[in-house]
């Protein structure tokens, strides 16, 4: 009896690659986003030692500050809503070139050293702009770039690339700015928001999402709508008016005027800085595989770190603690930002998403101008010390006061089965 060939077992399908989830245009726009990365992180500490180092004090610095801030909060809905309509690589690459473009004249004048203050708040004003056209495109293209199944990993893989290039950026920047001067910084950042600007340029084209023959009017209306249907949305969004004030007052005046007079300079603040990228990028690694069911609720237990350093500052910690608290808002920033975007991903219909991103920017960073021009002016009247205090008092107590929010306390995380039981679920209680 002849013998009978062993069975044969099916063929294995290959092993799934690691990343296969993300896509040509996830690639690129993480790529461009290290790139701009690295010179952004490093300008602002740029901007604030060419004031000090012109004679110019911590009250100019909030000036120049506010200016970048103030065009960015009265164009973000403008911004969201074109990113809504048009081609969103298109609005990212214009928004590169104008700023590429204002951040090489203020490189220039700073390098031919005849700066003025209002040249500094009309160039400073100019990068606002062009930041409030590209962070709602940059975030809807995101979203597009990977599956719902996959949001939590892709976010989290996405801020790891952003801020591994804050650390770089912040650390290059405080350096460099020592060594040879905050023009050349300034001039870096020109360069690297060019070239990112030429790798979104080979982002493969996405419909706009925005069905034709609607006006932009009604377009924003239906954007504010989708966005005050959700309490637990705006109400974060009220907590962090209130907190991007603070937090950018102790990081854009008094972290570099305190360096300046008990650090070593910019070369200090720089480290600080590079220390806060760390933070994001090791909280990273962790929110790749850590997916928390309560999204918003763990989320702002990470704002709690955001007023560490404040306090740190206020304290006249040496420069290892200061390192450590920045560290620790690092960490809280990650925790955030990945359960935030995460759950604005899940809520927001896709075709709404940018419109929705711009009116958060908008409320979050409202106050920004405000509490940042008037840094100066607080820490004269409170004193340096004392302004510190208040901005780590009200941190802590805005953490605390949303958690009273029951949307925020249960918003959870839906899975693939549970998209499958109920597509549209109901709002949360």
């Amino acid at each position: 009896m002849p013998s009978q060939p062993p069975p044969q077992s099916p063929p294995q399908p290959p092993p799934a690659r690691r990343f296969a989830w993300a896509g040509r245009n996830f690639r690129i726009q993480t790529a461009a986003t290290v790139v701009s990365g690295l010179g952004n992180a490093g300008a602002p500490i740029a901007t604030a030692f060419a004031v000090l180092g012109d004679g110019g004090s911590g009250t100019e610095v909030g000036y120049v500050t506010a200016a970048r801030l103030l065009p960015t909060v009265l164009l973000l809905v403008i911004g969201g809503a074109l990113a809504d309509r048009l081609p969103r690589h298109h609005v990212m690459v214009a928004a590169n070139l104008f700023s590429g473009l204002s951040q090489a004249v203020l490189a220039a004048l700073v390098l031919n050293g005849h700066t003025q203050l209002w040249q500094l708040l009309v160039l400073s004003a100019a990068g606002g702009a062009g930041f409030a056209l590209y962070a709602p495109a940059a975030e809807g293209m995101i979203l597009q770039s990977v599956p719902p199944d996959h949001a939590a990993r892709a976010f989290s893989v996405f801020r790891m690339g952003q801020n591994a290039s804050q650390i770089g950026g912040a650390a290059l920047g405080g350096a460099l700015t020592a060594a040879v001067g905050p023009g050349w910084v300034l001039g870096l950042d020109a360069v690297c928001f060019l070239i990112a600007a030429a790798l979104r340029f080979f982002l493969e084209a996405e419909a706009a999402p925005t069905a034709s023959g609607t006006t932009m009017l009604s377009e924003l209306r239906d954007g504010w709508r989708e966005f005050a249907s959700r309490r637990w949305l705006w109400v974060v969004v009220l907590q962090f008016s209130v907190l991007v004030a603070c937090i950018g007052a102790v990081e854009s005046v008094y972290g570099p005027v305190v360096a300046q007079e008990r650090l070593g300079g910019a070369a200090d603040w720089g480290l600080a800085m590079a220390a806060y990228g760390v933070g994001l990028v090791v909280t990273g690694l962790l929110m790749v595989r850590w997916q928390p069911r309560r999204i918003l609720l763990v989320g702002n237990w990470g704002v709690f770190l955001f007023g560490v350093p404040a306090l740190a500052l206020a304290l006249a910690a040496p420069l290892p603690v200061l390192i450590a608290a920045m560290f620790l808002s690092g960490v809280g920033v990650t925790v955030f930002g990945v359960n935030w975007m995460v759950a604005l991903q899940q809520e927001i219909p896709a075709e709404m998403f940018s419109r929705v991103c711009a009116y958060d920017h908008l409320g979050s960073l409202s106050l920004a101008p405000l509490g940042i021009a008037l840094a100066g002016p607080v820490s004269n009247a409170l004193g340096l010390s004392g302004a510190l205090w208040a901005c780590a008092v009200v941190s802590t107590l805005l953490s605390a006061a949303v958690l009273l929010e029951p949307q925020v306390r249960r918003l959870t995380r839906r899975t693939t089965a549970d998209a499958l039981v109920a597509p549209e679920p109901a709002p949360v209680p």
